[in-house]
């Protein structure tokens, strides 16, 4: 019995130092370009027939210049806009940014739930937790890149929000 519980004893150290690894060699995913770091990339999981769905991810600005995320494209959807969700006395509002969103020489923006993020449009297919999607994002000055979005299952977490009632322009 003595052995028994040594042994799950470090099945289990070994999973958690596993798991560990894993995140922190995930979390050390750097995607660059020009004076731009992106980290953390991710897409919202839909119900079958969603609309829409967001991408979520910080971008980090080490540049002396400002940058502006100006868009994007995806295969998975229609069409790719940059949102933002603000408080606008007691209602919280989306709206699309048709200048695109500043990201601050020396700065970093964060794209996440209830507040910036990337919207995807016109949804052709199903979003499914643990698939991995491609996206590429442009840049006025950075250029354009091409990154790998895991699709995490946002239920019941502090990612959930709706876009019912979204308007969809072009």
């Amino acid at each position: 019995m003595k052995l028994f519980k040594s042994v799950l004893a470090l099945a289990a150290a070994l999973f958690a130092a596993t798991a560990v690894a894993t995140h922190a060699e995930h979390a050390m995913d750097v995607i660059k370009v020009g004076d731009l770091e992106i980290v953390q990339p991710y897409a919202r999981a839909t119900p079958p027939n969603a609309p829409v769905s967001g991408g979520y991810m910080v971008i980090r600005n080490s540049g002396a210049e400002t940058d502006r995320l100006i868009g994007g494209s995806v295969g998975f959807a229609d069409h790719v806009e940059v949102h933002e969700m603000k408080m606008e006395g007691d209602v919280m509002k989306m709206r699309a940014l048709s200048d695109g969103l500043e990201i601050p020489a020396g700065g970093e923006v964060v794209l996440k739930p209830g507040g910036f993020h990337i919207m995807f449009m016109k949804m052709k297919e199903q979003l499914k937790p643990g698939e991995t999607r491609t996206i590429t994002l442009e840049f006025e000055k950075a250029g354009t890149v091409e990154l790998e979005l895991p699709v995490r299952d946002m239920k019941g977490g502090h990612g959930s929000h709706s876009h019912s009632g979204h308007s969809t322009s072009n």
